[in-house]
């Protein structure tokens, strides 16, 4: 669900408090290291208030002190960073093949992890075995200690943008479900946040929100494994694009060959048609129930699979693409399990998208375009990084 912050009511005090105690975190959180001084400056509050501030979230647990740094006049002051030994998210995500989970620190670093791999089942059978999981997981001993601030988790398809609802995952054949329902009957001692997103929009906010330093302006995340999605994310607060009807991203099911093969979407020439980890299956005669990537390795020198691999890189080119050409973010990251391909699958994305992204402009600035090798638990990571977000900029009392 969507993260913003809360509208101002004046006279309030408890809730202008709170205010101030969220824009100190928010700081801390993506610059670690600042001082009381330096964040009276850039959050341009009076230093009673941010002394208060930092006091109360001392004592909650959401900041350490650190080091004295040096000072250019006045006394040195002490660098703050977040406290990654009070709080603790969950985040999962439900893929057409597998369960994927992660108990995440306040940084993102991930304390525990589950991938547990599966064949396509029912909603109901499905949220019964992730909240089996989600109790095993939950007493890890790595999260002794630990306080829960809840739960997020990332699906294979659009979620409605106000309302906890998946609209459709086709490559599951769910639709209309009310996952986190579902789940929530077996799991009813978590308390905290529950959120629940798709699961390319989880993965781009979490690697949005996690970074700390340098951060784009915008990021797009591009999901390619069974089904193609993507997720973009802008601004400081920050927000996710998501469309009247939730489908934002879904690049999958954007048509790059009229008249083409039919999609599980039910159109014809779908970008997934072309480029997915069940179209590869199809064209290679590879069954749903074996592991796609151990499959291919050892037929990579067949010409067929070759054939293959190369026009599916040159289709996810080709979105790649579109997304600068549309969407113009300022970094893209590509992920999925289909990025295990390697070069065969990799170069011909990565060559067509250096090729002809600079064509209409004639400019010779790169957009950056960044691939993560092993992206199993982004979706899950980025799904706790969200419920992280709605609780320092939403209603709860722990700030």
């Amino acid at each position: 669900m969507p993260t913003s912050f809360q509208p101002h009511r004046s006279g309030d005090l408890h809730f202008l408090k709170r205010l101030n105690r969220s824009a100190i975190l928010e700081l801390v959180r993506r610059s670690p290291g600042l001082t009381r001084a330096d964040i009276a400056t850039q959050a341009q509050l009076t230093k009673a208030t941010v002394g208060s501030g930092v006091q109360s979230l001392l004592k909650q647990g959401w900041l350490r002190e650190g080091e004295l740094q040096k000072s250019s006049g006045g006394r040195p002051g002490r660098a703050l960073h977040l406290d990654e030994q009070r709080f603790a998210i969950l985040g999962a995500e439900v893929g057409v093949h597998g369960l994927r989970l992660v108990a995440c620190t306040l940084s993102g670093r991930i304390l525990a992890s589950h991938h547990e791999r599966l064949s396509p089942s029912s909603p109901e059978v499905t949220a019964e075995l992730l909240a089996g999981l989600l109790k095993t997981l939950q007493q890890s001993p790595a999260l002794d200690g630990y306080h829960l601030l809840g739960l997020g988790v990332a699906l294979p398809g659009p979620v409605a943008p106000n309302a906890p609802l998946l609209r459709v995952a086709p490559n599951l054949g769910w639709k209309d479900i009310r996952f986190l329902d579902l789940l929530r009957s077996h799991l009813p001692q978590l308390e905290g946040a529950w959120l629940m997103d798709n699961e390319a929009k989880s993965a781009a906010f979490g690697e949005f929100y996690f970074r700390t330093g340098q951060v784009p302006d915008s990021l797009i995340y591009v999901s390619a494994g069974t089904g193609i999605g993507s997720g973009m994310i802008e601004g400081n607060q920050p927000l996710l694009s998501r469309g009247f009807q939730g489908l934002a991203g879904e690049i999958g099911h954007t048509v790059l060959q009229p008249g083409g093969l039919y999609c599980h979407c039910g159109n014809r020439g779908c970008a997934e048609t072309l480029v997915s980890g069940w179209s590869i299956r199809a064209a290679l005669g590879v069954a749903e129930d074996e592991d796609l990537l151990e499959a291919l390795r050892p037929r990579l020198h067949e010409e067929a699979v070759q054939l293959t691999l190369r026009r599916a890189g040159e289709a996810l080119g080709t979105l790649l693409l579109n997304l600068h050409h549309t969407q113009n973010p300022s970094e893209l990251v590509l992920g999925g399990s289909l990025v295990q391909l390697g070069p065969s699958f990799l170069d011909p994305a990565l060559s067509y998208f250096k090729t002809h992204q600079n064509r209409l402009l004639g400019s010779s600035q790169q957009v950056p375009l960044r691939v993560i090798d092993d992206s199993t638990f982004i979706a899950a990571r980025g799904a706790a990084a969200q419920v992280l977000a709605h609780v320092i900029h939403g209603p709860s009392d722990l700030i």
